[in-house]
């Protein structure tokens, strides 16, 4: 029976290109310059620090970020932009922590809306990954196409098809 795998994963490599971009082009920028501005990407935890003079300018450096990320074959989901800066003395600081991985609860709305669409096909959760199966290859890509259309907060990529 063909099936494939619907993942959230983000490649390390691309992700440190992209930081790498924001942190040269911040650097580089006139309404930078002289001003304290740290742009860290922790690989262990997959968190993006940032550390500037103010928070507008946090802002600023979240927007580079999230257009050159895209630019990088990123999608802007990645990125969990919920916590909100904080002051730490003279310095405004933030953590983005960066979405690797399908959590339980996403993945159970996810294989809702594979069962409300109507589609014959069955879904597996397994850890991270949705397992999609069907009779017929062409349900397997109208799913495909069905989940481009929802809006679920995460980036999915389909991996692993196999007929």
């Amino acid at each position: 029976m063909p099936s494939f795998d619907m993942v959230s994963k983000v490649d390390l490599q691309t992700l440190d290109n992209a930081v790498n971009v924001v942190s040269k082009e911040i650097t580089n920028r006139f309404d930078f310059k002289g001003s304290h501005v740290l742009i860290e990407l922790n690989k262990k935890d997959f968190k993006v620090n940032l550390e500037a003079d103010s928070d507008m300018k946090i802002q600023q450096i979240v927007d580079v970020l999230i257009s050159r990320s895209m630019k990088q074959g990123l999608a802007a989901e990645v990125y969990d932009l919920s916590k909100e800066p904080f002051i730490s003395g003279k310095i405004t600081k933030k953590e983005v922590p960066v979405r690797n991985g399908i959590k339980q609860e996403d993945a159970k709305k996810i294989v809702k809306l594979i069962k409300d669409s109507g589609l014959k096909v069955q879904a597996a959760i397994m850890d991270d990954i949705i397992r999609i199966t069907g009779k017929k290859i062409d349900d397997l890509q109208e799913v495909i196409q069905a989940s481009k259309t929802w809006d679920i907060g995460i980036a999915l990529q389909m991996v692993n098809m196999k007929s």
